[in-house]
């Protein structure tokens, strides 16, 4: 799903990156953490539950609104709205605002008959601090490499569950965030994160291995910003977003 990163630096906003087939392994690295290779096509999907779809919260009165349905001016890119939803479009687009530990809620469509197959034609990723990605796919139907299918900690760690509902029907999800942490230049504490897929816990205090990179392994920079914006990822699909807010925590 992702696009190529050179250690913490994203190149290709954009392009349409190559996907591993469903059963397929692929000539990448062995993740030390686990006994697969990244974007293994032959490593076991997570089993499906059946959800009720989107669990729509309203911002709280401390949260900051990031789209409330009109207005698209936290983002750096106005990005077409159609009945209240954010459409994604060329190029990706960040918040103007910068945030480091943090509560993210999110709801997202996949457009009803649209095509999907892999990697292409559902696709897209939310980005903690520009760097940390959680999938967003057709998932419900379609069937991918377990760490880039919905909800993965992209070319990492599948969600423990499948949640997805249906193609064309809102989905949530609900993220708590704990940015990275260090010390005299040195890592002392990854990030971790918790992501709440349509009501279920999908993440429970997962740490990320480093920032999001495309066939390769994770790792961590040597220097590190303490907020950075977050980023919906445009990869070529007219996925829709709505309701989107964030606290700091």
């Amino acid at each position: 799903m992702n696009l190529l990163l050179s250690t913490s630096l994203f190149i290709g906003i954009g392009s349409i990156c190559l996907a591993t087939e469903p059963g397929k392994k692929p000539d990448t690295p062995k993740q030390p953490w686990s006994d697969y290779v990244v974007h293994d096509g032959t490593r076991p999907t997570p089993e499906k539950v059946k959800t009720q779809g989107a669990v729509t919260t309203p911002a709280p009165a401390d949260a900051t609104v990031l789209f409330d349905g009109k207005d698209t001016s936290a983002f750096t890119k106005a990005w077409k709205v159609v009945d209240g939803s954010l459409i994604a479009s060329p190029g990706d687009n960040h918040t103007k605002q910068s945030f480091g530990d943090c509560q993210l809620h999110v709801e997202w469509k996949i457009p009803a008959g649209r095509k999907i197959k892999n990697q292409k034609g559902g696709n897209s990723g939310i980005f903690l601090m520009d760097k940390y990605e959680v999938q967003v796919q057709e998932s419900h139907t379609n069937v991918t490499y377990a760490d880039g299918q919905a909800g993965a900690l992209y070319g990492q760690t599948p969600p423990v569950v499948n949640a997805s509902t249906a193609q064309g029907e809102w989905q949530s999800y609900d993220i708590v965030f704990t940015a990275p942490k260090y010390a005299e230049g040195k890592l002392v504490s990854p990030a971790f994160v918790t992501v709440i897929h349509n009501g279920v816990v999908i993440h429970n205090h997962q740490n990320f291995y480093g920032p999001t990179v495309y066939k390769s392994l994770a790792k961590y920079p040597k220097t590190h910003p303490e907020k950075a914006p977050i980023r919906l990822q445009w990869h070529n699909d007219p996925i829709e977003f709505r309701n989107i807010w964030i606290r700091n925590l």
